[in-house]
C-alpha cells in the first residue's frame, strides 16, 4: 500500500519541492476545452488547437523533468469523425504539422513516442508521419508519451476480445485459461502500466471512453480550466494532491 506524502512549496526558493518517491509513473490526460477556448476568443478553430498542442508540449516537459515516466494524451477520439468536416482537416494540418516540425524536440528532450488507436484511417502521410516518429524515437530513455489516436476503449476491448475468441477457435486458449493478465496483453497498451492518474480538463467530469479497462484504479482530478489555459504549474499541482492520497485498490482500512 502507498504511503501517505505530500509536496510543499519552498519559502527560501518558491519552488514546489514534491516526493520523489511518491511521483505517478503514468499519468492520462483528456485534453478537452481547444474549441471553447478559441470560441471564447473569437479566434478560428485551429487557433485553438494549436494553443493545447503548446499545453501539450509544456506539460510532457514537466511530467519528463517530475519523473514520469509515462504520460497518455487523448489525442484523437474515434467519435472525432463525426466532428464537421472543417475541424477535421484544421486538426489533420495541425497533426502533420507537428510530425514534421516538432519530432527533432521530442529526440531533444530524450522523449519517446507512442501510439495506441487505429491510424490506418488517417492520410498516408500522417501514418508514415507517424512511423518516422516512432523510428527516431526509439532510443529515447526519457518520458514516454503515448499519443491516443482514433482510439476508442470500447473499440480497444472489441478488438481484444476477438483476438482472444480467435486463440480459443483455433484451439491455443481454453476458456478456463481466459484471465485478467490476458486481457491487459490483449490491449493497445500490453507494454504500458495503467495510469496512476487521470487529469481531465475544460470541466467535464467523465471518461469518454477513454482507458476504461486501464482506469480501474487510477485517481482522477478534474480541472474547471479549458485544456490551453491549462499549465505545467496546474500539473505540478494535480501531482501534489496526488501524492497526498492513500491508494488501497479496493482493500478496507480502519479509519484514523
Amino acid at each position: 500500500m502507498d504511503v501517505m506524502l505530500s509536496g510543499t512549496l519552498s519559502r527560501r526558493t518558491g519552488r514546489v519541492n514534491y516526493m520523489k518517491n511518491r511521483i505517478p509513473q503514468h499519468v492520462a490526460i483528456i485534453m478537452d476545452g481547444n474549441g471553447r477556448w478559441a470560441k471564447k476568443r473569437k479566434l478560428p478553430l485551429v487557433a485553438g488547437h494549436k494553443k493545447g498542442a503548446d499545453t501539450a508540449y509544456a506539460v510532457s516537459k514537466c511530467a519528463h523533468e517530475m519523473g514520469v515516466k509515462w504520460l497518455t494524451l487523448y489525442t484523437f477520439s474515434t467519435e472525432n469523425w463525426k466532428r464537421p468536416a472543417s475541424w477535421l482537416e484544421d486538426y489533420n494540418q495541425l497533426l502533420q504539422w507537428y510530425l514534421d516540425s516538432e519530432i527533432k524536440q521530442l529526440v531533444k528532450n530524450n522523449t519517446k513516442l507512442h501510439v495506441i488507436g487505429d491510424v490506418s484511417k488517417f492520410s498516408t502521410s500522417i501514418q508514415e508521419g507517424l512511423s518516422k516518429a516512432i523510428a527516431d524515437t526509439q532510443n529515447c530513455t526519457g518520458l514516454n508519451l503515448v499519443l491516443a489516436l482514433n482510439y476508442g476503449a470500447r473499440d480497444e476491448i472489441t478488438r481484444g476480445v476477438k483476438h482472444i475468441a480467435q486463440q480459443v477457435k483455433d484451439g491455443k486458449v481454453d476458456v478456463s485459461e481466459i484471465t485478467e493478465s490476458m486481457v491487459s496483453q490483449s490491449l493497445y497498451t500490453c507494454d504500458m502500466p495503467d495510469p496512476d492518474l487521470l487529469i481531465r480538463t475544460s470541466g467535464e467530469q467523465r471518461i469518454s471512453n477513454y482507458l476504461l479497462w486501464q482506469v480501474a484504479y487510477s485517481e482522477f482530478r478534474f480541472s474547471e480550466k479549458f485544456w490551453p489555459d491549462y499549465t505545467a504549474k496546474d500539473f505540478t499541482e494535480d501531482v501534489l494532491d496526488y501524492q497526498k492520497r492513500e491508494r488501497r485498490y479496493g482493500e478496507y482500512t480502519d479509519a484514523k
